[in-house]
C-alpha cells in the first residue's frame, strides 16, 4: 500500500508540475520568438510545448489509473480485514453488532475510506504543485509569489470550521445510518412473519418515519458540505482574479514583459486546480475519518483466542456462577427466567459466546481451547443462518450426511412438512420455508451434530401447540444420556427437563421439577400462565403415572 501511494503521488505531481511549467515555456515562445518575430526560435519553443502538452497527457492517464488502483487496493483490503474479523467472531458477531450495522461498514464504510486516499496522492502532489507555481512566480514578482502563499492558509481558515461541522453531522449521519438499515435487516428478514401477523405496515410506517429523520440528518451533512463546494469553486477564481489584476498593473507599469503576464494568467488558472484539490481532499479525508472509526470499532471487538487448555477428557458439569446455573451431563436441564433475555444471556455464558465467567468440569470456560469447546458444546441459535443447498446440507451442515440419521433428525423436530425428499432445494436463510418451518430445521441440525452438551434459546416458540408437545417430547427421547439446557416458557418442554431452575434478575430463586415449582413458587406458576390459562397448565403438565405418585 505505501508503495501504491508513492506512484499516485510520484505520478500526480509529475502531471502537476507538467502543467504548471507549460506556462514557462509559452512565455519563452512569446518573449523569445513572437515579440522578437523570430520564426526558428518560436518553432522551437513551440515543439517543445507540444512534447510537454503530450508527456502531460500521459501522466494525467498514469495519474487516475494509479489513484483509481490506489482506491479500489484500500476498498478491497480494508473488506478484506472486515470479512476475516467477520469469519473469526463467527456466532458471536450478531451479540455484539447489529446486522444493519455490518452492511453498512461492507458497503459504504470501506469505499468512503478509499476516496481518502486521494489525500496521499494528490493531496501531496497538489502540495508541491502550489510549491513549484510559487517559485516561478517569484522568479517574475516576489509580490505576486507572496499573494499566492498568503492566499493559500486563507483558503484554509475559511474552509476549516465548515470541515468540523461537516465531520460533526457525519458522524451523527453515520450513526443513525447504521440504525436504519439494522430496522431494514429485521424487516427483510422477517418479512414473511409480518405479512401473516398483519404488521408490515406497522413496521413500514416506523421505517419511513426514521427514514426520514436519517434525511433531516442528511440535509445538515449537506449544508456545509455545500459550503464547502462553493468555496472549493468560488474562492480560487476570487484568488485567480487578485493575482490578475496585479499582474496587470505591473505589466501596464512596464514590469512585466508580454510573455510573463501570459504566464502569470496561466499559473493563476492552473493554481485552481491544486486548490481545488486540496479543499476536496480535506472533504473526503473528513468523511473517510468517520467511517474509519466505524471500521476501527468492528475490528476491535474480541474475538476468541482459539488456545487455551485442554478440554476435559469426558463429560463434565458445566456452572455459571454468575446465575447459579448448573448443568449435569447426561440430563435436561431448563431455565425458565422472568425475563426471557436472562435466560438467553445464560445461555450464551454456558456457551462461551462473549465474556464468561462459566466452568466446564471445574475448570474456566474461557481458558479452554476453541476448538475443544465448540465440538462438544453448542449453542442452537434461533437466528442461525441456512446456507442455499438442498434439505440434506441444511441438516447435515458441516458433518458428513447421513441419510438415515439425517431423517432421524427431522423427525425429532417434527420437520415432515418441510418434506422427505432430501434433495429438496433451500434458499439461502430458508426463505422459501415458513418461520417454523426454519426453527425446526435449525433444531434438525442440531440434534444431528449430537453434542456433549446442547444448548438451545426457545427451540419451539415458532411451532402449534400440537407440535410442540411432540418436539418437547421426542427431544426429550433423543438427547438421553446427553446433556440438554433449553431456555424456555414452554409448559410442555419444562415438563420434559429433569431439572427446571427458576431465574429472577438473572439468578436462581428455585430449582426442581416442573410441577415441583408450580406448586411452590407463584412467580414461577404466573410465568408460566402468561401464555396459557391456569387450567390448561395443569392439564398440559399432568403426566399419568407421574403426578399420581
Amino acid at each position: 500500500m505505501p508503495g501504491r501511494v508513492a506512484l499516485g503521488a510520484g505520478f500526480g505531481s509529475a502531471w502537476f508540475i507538467s502543467l504548471a511549467t507549460m506556462p514557462w515555456l509559452i512565455s519563452q515562445a512569446v518573449d523569445h520568438g513572437l515579440a522578437p518575430h523570430r520564426p526558428g526560435v518560436l518553432i522551437g519553443w513551440s515543439a517543445v510545448v507540444l512534447v510537454l502538452g503530450v508527456a502531460s497527457a500521459g501522466l494525467g492517464i498514469m495519474r487516475h489509473r494509479s489513484m483509481t488502483k490506489l482506491r479500489l487496493t484500500a476498498a478491497l483490503r480494508t473488506a478484506d480485514l472486515v470479512m476475516t474479523h467477520a469469519t473469526r467472531l463467527g456466532a458471536s458477531l450478531p451479540r455484539q453488532m447489529t446486522a444493519g450495522e455490518v452492511v453498512t461498514i461492507g458497503i459504504s464504510d470501506v469505499w468512503t475510506i478509499s476516496r481518502a486516499m486521494n489525500v496521499g496522492g494528490v493531496g501531496v502532489a497538489a502540495t508541491l504543485a502550489i510549491t513549484v507555481i510559487a517559485s516561478f512566480l517569484f522568479s517574475i514578482s516576489p509580490l505576486l509569489a507572496v499573494v499566492v502563499l498568503v492566499g493559500v492558509p486563507v483558503l484554509a481558515l475559511c474552509v476549516g470550521p465548515l470541515l468540523g461541522r461537516t465531520q460533526r453531522a457525519a458522524f451523527r449521519y453515520r450513526e443513525r445510518q447504521g440504525e436504519l438499515n439494522a430496522r431494514l435487516v429485521d424487516i427483510i428478514g422477517g418479512l414473511r412473519v409480518l405479512n401473516g401477523l398483519g404488521g408490515k405496515q406497522i413496521h413500514q410506517e416506523r421505517y419511513e418515519r426514521e427514514s426520514a429523520r436519517l434525511r433531516d440528518q442528511g440535509y445538515r451533512v449537506g449544508g456545509p458540505s455545500s459550503w464547502i463546494g462553493a468555496l472549493g469553486e468560488g474562492l480560487p477564481v476570487v484568488f485567480l482574479a487578485v493575482v490578475i489584476w496585479l499582474a496587470a498593473r505591473l505589466a501596464v507599469a512596464g514590469d512585466l514583459t508580454a510573455g510573463q503576464l501570459i504566464a502569470v494568467y496561466g499559473y493563476t488558472a492552473m493554481l485552481v486546480i491544486p486548490c481545488d484539490v486540496l479543499i476536496f481532499c480535506s472533504f473526503d479525508m473528513v468523511r473517510g475519518l468517520v467511517a474509519a472509526r466505524r471500521v476501527t470499532a468492528f475490528l476491535n471487538l474480541p474475538a476468541e483466542d482459539p488456545s487455551g487448555a485442554p478440554a476435559p477428557t469426558g463429560p463434565a458439569v458445566l456452572h455459571d456462577p454468575d446465575s447459579g446455573v448448573t448443568a449435569e451431563p447426561g440430563r435436561f436441564t431448563a431455565l425458565a427466567g422472568a425475563r426471557p433475555a436472562d435466560a438467553a444471556e445464560v445461555i450464551d455464558r454456558l456457551g462461551r459466546y462473549g465474556p464468561t465467567a462459566a466452568t466446564w468440569g471445574g475448570q474456566p470456560l474461557s481458558a479452554t481451547e476453541r476448538d475443544g469447546v465448540r465440538d462438544r458444546i453448542l449453542v442452537a441459535d434461533n437466528g442461525a443462518d441456512l446456507f442455499a443447498g438442498t434439505l440434506r446440507d441444511a441438516v447435515a451442515g458441516r458433518l458428513g450426511p447421513d441419510d438415515d440419521r439425517i431423517r432421524a433428525a427431522l423427525a425429532v423436530a417434527v420437520a415432515h412438512d418441510v418434506g422427505d425428499d432430501l434433495e429438496r432445494p433451500i434458499d439461502w436463510g430458508g426463505r422459501t420455508l415458513s418461520g417454523g418451518q426454519r426453527q425446526r430445521v435449525r433444531l434438525a441440525r442440531a440434534v444431528y451434530a449430537d453434542p456433549e452438551m446442547l444448548l438451545a434459546v426457545e427451540p419451539t416458540s415458532a411451532v402449534d401447540a400440537h407440535t410442540e408437545a411432540a418436539v418437547a417430547e421426542r427431544l426429550a427421547a433423543a438427547r438421553a444420556g446427553r446433556g440438554t439446557v433449553v431456555a424456555t416458557t414452554s409448559p410442555v418442554l419444562l415438563d420434559q427437563a429433569d431439572t427446571v431452575h427458576y431465574l429472577i434478575d438473572g439468578r436462581v430463586t428455585a430449582s426442581g421439577r416442573h410441577h415441583e415449582l408450580l406448586a411452590t413458587e407463584p412467580g414461577y406458576q404466573a410465568l408460566v400462565t402468561r401464555a396459557f390459562g391456569e387450567d390448561d397448565i395443569f392439564a398440559e403438565t399432568r403426566v399419568p403415572g407421574k403426578d399420581d405418585e
